[in-house]
């Protein structure tokens, strides 16, 4: 495991403790894979930390920082459009606020649980660190499916969910976002409740309408983060992302940016996915057909299937579960954008992508990369630029969204732009720096870990032990 994150030698006592942390965190959640996947890659990463601090031992911060602060847990009940009563189960993971109020997604999807929802929560704890921004970290949402309910049925479901959350937030104490499923309509019905309960308007979400307290860049934010970093990353080897043929996955909000800021840059993106298949378009997207993907996804909420009925050189494969690996990740291209959802690069995969020439590989969703396929990244030498990092920027922007609210400002386009551009140069410069600081240059797995987990770490031993 170790060489995954590629340890240096000499740590063997602190590696002892932190397998016997992970063992402990898998005895407690049996259940959680995807928690103890993000354990795993976050921890085996800290043995020369913990080797240099000795102090993080003994004041139990592994421990501390891997159990949630508070689990909420809720029913939420709600009419669909036939009178039938339905019922989800609501949850909310409070995981760190040792340098600023909660601040993470609501995701609303059928394979939401606990599980991936501390994943996450721990994920955007590192995450929010090194956005340089007063953020703590959390996630939560729902096993709801917004997917072909009716607008009011939406909104009655928002309407319960939030009649039980709204009581845990607030714009000192947990500021939620969206998250997949959670898009600009949840995001409305859900503060139109809570300003109904709390009686008042403050900023205790963001991803918010422009009308009514939002920031311009935010859609946006996450997927020209990911193009910004990767851009950081190419400049450590001289290179540019100008006319490099990029494979993205997804086709929500992530991946669409992602797409546009690509094309902004000269870049060449040749896919898009659903959960149904993929698309690859050998001539490469253009304004056009980027604008085709979100009438389609945004508006007419259909599959991605419908583009090669309009662009017909493009080419659709269905997803087959049946295959050890993803079809999309084996087409020949420079760089890799996966913006879909954890896990969709296993270690073939990841083979597959090195074989055919891809040089970096920068995660736009949270996650999506297996250990071992993170393993075979850095041991072929790609820039990999890891999630907690690369997709730092949609955080980084519902920062800035607080900030907007808290002023009571409204900053211009260009303006949000440049400082979400800058926070992702100083999050690449700081993990690129800390890797090298810590013995192992060139791993941006290791140096966002690491950068992440310090400034979190020492506030919390600055508080004592709560």
């Amino acid at each position: 495991m170790n060489a995954i994150l590629l340890t240096p030698p000499g740590t063997s006592a602190p590696v002892d403790y932190i397998e016997e942390v992970i063992r402990r965190v898998k005895a407690k959640d049996p259940a959680e894979p995807e928690f103890h996947q993000a354990v795993e890659e976050v921890l085996h990463s800290l043995a020369i930390v913990l080797a240099k601090h000795p102090e993080f031992r003994d004041t139990r911060i592994l421990e501390r920082v891997t159990e949630p602060e508070r689990v909420i847990v809720f029913r939420v009940p709600w009419f669909d459009d036939q009178g039938n009563m339905q019922v989800n189960r609501g949850f909310r993971i409070e995981m760190n606020s040792a340098i600023g109020p909660y601040k993470g997604g609501l995701r609303f999807h059928p394979s939401v649980n606990l599980g991936i929802l501390k994943f996450l929560a721990f994920e955007q704890v590192l995450k929010n660190s090194l956005t340089t921004l007063p953020m703590g970290g959390g996630k939560g949402g729902s096993d709801f499916d917004p997917k072909g309910k009716s607008d009011k049925e939406v909104m009655r479901f928002c309407q319960s969910f939030m009649t039980e959350l709204w009581r845990h937030i607030g714009a000192n104490t947990d500021v939620p976002a969206g998250d997949i499923g959670v898009g600009g309509r949840e995001i409305g019905y859900l503060f139109g409740q809570y300003k109904r309960l709390a009686n008042e308007f403050t900023g205790v979400l963001t991803g918010k309408g422009l009308n009514w307290g939002g920031s311009l860049i935010r859609p946006e934010a996450t997927g020209y983060g990911a193009v910004y970093f990767a851009v950081e990353m190419l400049k450590t080897r001289k290179d540019k992302i100008e006319g490099k043929l990029c494979l993205v996955s997804g086709s929500g909000n992530v991946a669409q940016f992602t797409v546009e800021k690509l094309l902004q840059l000269g870049a060449k993106p040749l896919t898009m996915s659903d959960s149904d298949g993929f698309i690859y378009d050998p001539d490469g997207f253009n304004r056009e057909k980027l604008n085709f993907v979100m009438e389609l996804k945004n508006i007419r909420r259909g599959r991605i299937r419908e583009y090669v009925d309009e662009f017909k050189k493009a080419i659709y494969t269905p997803t087959n579960g049946k295959l050890p690996y993803n079809p999309l990740w084996a087409i020949r291209a420079d760089c890799a954008f996966p913006s879909a959802t954890q896990n969709e690069i296993n270690a073939k995969d990841a083979a597959n992508l090195i074989k055919n020439g891809v040089i970096l590989v920068a995660e736009g969703a949270n996650m999506p990369s297996t250990l071992e396929a993170a393993k075979l990244f850095l041991n072929a030498g790609v820039l990999y630029g890891p999630a907690k990092a690369a997709n730092a920027g949609g955080v980084a922007t519902s920062g800035l969204e607080m900030v907007q609210n808290s002023m009571r400002l409204n900053w211009s386009r260009e303006e949000v732009d440049d400082r979400l551009h800058q926070i992702m140069i100083a999050i690449h410069r700081s993990c690129y720096e800390t890797a090298e600081a810590y013995e192992t240059p060139g791993n941006l797995v290791n140096g966002a870990n690491i950068a992440g987990f310090l400034k979190v770490a020492n506030a919390m031993i600055d508080q004592g032990l709560v």
